[in-house]
């Protein structure tokens, strides 16, 4: 049975954890499909981790397409969920709407992701909600407003961690589905769990979420480096290094292909 946005509520009001991962091809995502994950995030962190640049910004919503188009194509059981990537959907309620349209549209996606929680934002994801388009929610450290907030942890003053609570809420009530709480303290991010009847999937926010994401490339040990509250749980950057390195020893001295 695949995952719906419901029935991700309907696990929170049971208790049970939600697991979520990254991909950006289907080779990934039919894996992460098959090992029971149950939201897969095309996010636009693909924009740092398989097109190689420095930060999320310069990823556009073409490409953000071609990824989820592939993506989904892979997937049985889980959510697939589309980052709509920066200037997507900020600009005006219109294009907002034509970008998450397009991705519905074009891919096999379930739903898409905003990030903030400012009140052109929850304008944004009340019509959309409110049009059918399932809509997840992204507070504490927003990679899209990098040039303003940087990569630092979010929430750790007394306003900070007001102002994330409230976007947290209005965002609720606008009608997302679930909100990923990204590098925040874990006290502030138990909180908004407590007070949210939708799921919280958290990202550097402590054990008290509903869920858990990570960027695939960094539990892989894909990336250079990893940001302090992710973990990885195979150096596949080595693994992979060293099969190139023996394929290529093989050549050089004639041991491959065998006769």
């Amino acid at each position: 049975m695949s995952v719906t946005p419901r029935q991700l509520i309907k696990w929170k009001q049971q208790g049970k954890s939600i697991i979520a991962l990254t991909a950006w091809d289907y080779s990934f995502a039919q894996v992460l499909d098959e090992a029971g994950v149950d939201i897969i995030l095309v996010g636009d962190s693909l924009a740092m981790v398989a097109l190689g640049y420095s930060t999320t910004l310069p990823v556009t919503l073409d490409q953000m397409i071609y990824h989820a188009d592939a993506v989904s194509r892979a997937v049985n059981r889980a959510l697939v969920v589309c980052d709509l990537p920066f200037l997507s959907y900020q600009e005006s309620l219109t294009k907002a709407i034509n970008s998450a349209g397009r991705v519905l549209k074009e891919t096999q996606a379930g739903a898409i992701k905003i990030e903030g929680g400012y009140p052109r934002v929850i304008e944004i994801v009340a019509e959309l909600t409110t049009m059918g388009i399932p809509v997840m929610g992204h507070v504490g450290l927003t990679p899209q407003s990098v040039r303003l907030l940087g990569y630092k942890q979010q929430g750790k003053t007394i306003d900070e961690a007001d102002r994330i609570l409230d976007e947290a809420i209005a965002l609720s009530q606008a009608g997302v589905f679930a909100i990923i709480l990204e590098h925040i303290p874990s006290e502030l991010a138990a909180t908004i769990t407590a007070r949210l009847p939708i799921p919280t999937i958290g990202i550097g926010a402590g054990t008290k979420c509903d869920g858990q994401i990570l960027v695939t490339a960094d539990l892989l040990g894909l990336s250079q480096t990893i940001p302090p509250f992710a973990k990885s749980y195979v150096n596949l950057r080595q693994i992979l290094k060293n099969a190139v390195q023996e394929f290529t020893d093989e050549v050089l001295n004639y041991q491959f292909p065998q006769d």
